[in-house]
């Protein structure tokens, strides 16, 4: 989990169920995302390749606030996994050796979003090469809640009440005043919030 993120209530599917190996919410946004029912871009085959992707390996994945349906693109700010799988380590490796690479260099150039997110374009290449599709478990969207999105994302998506989520993301305190909760959380995360200023 990112540190902008804040546990509201028990997060009991961070207890994977016995066959799964990864707990997972989609990226938010598509931005350098590939859109499933079109052909693969450059970027993205380079990603499978350096990762070792087979095609059978893909999947549909909606995003969460523009509700465009992708490949594969894991957030990277909240991901249950178990630790004898090493995924985040072989992730880092991944990482480290590829960021470099002459082959993306190209990309960063054309499009700073590039840069900014390949990360997670890694992180899902890991995921993808080394979990089988049974084995991952995508999380409710009361998981990872962009609190500071919730006017974007779409009606049926956007809860009534703070309380109802169980973890969320935030960037501002103002997001606060975007949707209602109650106390006693409310005051103890206004008062937590305005110290972090």
């Amino acid at each position: 989990m990112g540190l902008d993120t804040v546990i509201i209530n028990g997060p009991a599917l961070f207890l994977l169920d016995e066959n799964k190996t990864v707990g997972f919410r989609p990226v938010h946004h598509t931005v350098i995302g590939s859109i499933y029912e079109e052909p693969l871009d450059p970027f993205w085959e380079l990603i499978y390749c350096k990762c070792h992707v087979s095609e059978d390996k893909i999947f549909p994945m909606t995003t969460h606030v523009d509700h465009d349906t992708l490949r594969p693109y894991f957030n990277a700010g909240h991901l249950i996994v178990r630790p004898e799988k090493c995924t985040l380590c072989t992730w880092w490796d991944h990482f480290k050796r590829l960021h470099r690479d002459p082959c993306f260099e190209e990309y960063y150039k054309k499009d700073e979003l590039y840069s900014i997110f390949f990360h997670q374009a890694i992180l899902t290449g890991v995921i993808l090469s080394t979990t089988k599709r049974q084995e991952l478990q995508e999380l409710p969207f009361t998981y990872n809640y962009p609190l500071h999105l919730y006017d974007e994302s779409p009606r049926d998506l956007r809860p009534q009440n703070f309380n109802d989520l169980v973890t969320a993301r935030y960037e501002e305190p103002d997001v606060l005043k975007t949707i209602s909760f109650h106390d006693p959380f409310k005051s103890w995360l206004t008062r937590f919030l305005s110290q972090r200023r």
